[in-house]
C-alpha cells in the first residue's frame, strides 16, 4: 500500500517531481478536494541582453530626472489641426476620377467638404470647421488613419 500526502499518493507526487525537473517547469499544483500541493522547480533566470548590446552598468543608466528634462523637440504647426474624427481611410476626392476636394494654398470656408473617410464601409463626408487657406495635408489619398490624427492645417 503506498503512503498519501493530503490524500495524495506519493507516488504521484514523485513523478510529478520528475516532470518538473525534466520538463524545467517553475511550479506544478495538483489538488484533491480541498487537499492541494504544489511543487517548485527552479526559478528561471531573467532572460540575457539582446546580443551585440553590452550589458549596461548602474552608472550608465540615465537618471528619470535627465530622461525627462529633455523632451523631445517637435515642430508644433501654428493654424488649426484638422484631426479625423473617425478611424477609417482617407480620400482626398468623391472617385478616383475626380480632383480632391481641397488642395494646399486653396480657400476654404466653414463646412466646406475636405475629404472622405471610410469607416466600416461607410463613406463619411468631414467638412471644415473653419476658415482659412489650406497650408498642409499629412495623409495620402487611400492611407488609414486613426482617431484624432492630424489630417491637415488650415489657417
Amino acid at each position: 500500500m503506498s503512503s498519501k500526502i493530503f490524500g495524495i499518493d506519493f507516488d504521484a507526487i514523485s513523478k510529478l517531481a520528475d516532470m518538473v525537473k525534466e520538463k524545467d517547469l517553475e511550479e506544478i499544483s495538483l489538488a484533491c478536494g480541498e487537499d492541494m500541493i504544489t511543487i517548485k522547480g527552479k526559478t528561471c533566470p531573467p532572460p540575457p541582453p539582446p546580443m551585440g548590446m553590452p550589458p549596461m552598468q548602474a552608472a550608465e543608466i540615465p537618471a528619470a530626472a535627465e530622461v525627462s528634462a529633455k523632451p523631445a523637440a517637435k515642430a508644433v504647426p501654428s493654424g488649426n489641426v484638422v484631426k479625423a474624427p473617425i478611424v477609417g481611410t482617407f480620400y482626398a476626392a468623391s472617385a478616383p476620377d475626380k480632383p480632391p476636394f481641397v488642395t494646399v494654398g486653396q480657400q476654404v470656408r466653414k463646412g466646406d467638404v475636405l475629404m472622405i473617410i471610410e469607416s466600416m464601409k461607410l463613406m463619411n463626408e468631414i467638412q471644415s470647421d473653419y476658415d482659412g487657406t489650406v497650408a498642409e495635408i499629412f495623409v495620402q489619398n487611400g492611407d488609414s488613419v486613426e482617431y484624432d490624427q492630424p489630417i491637415m492645417i488650415i489657417r
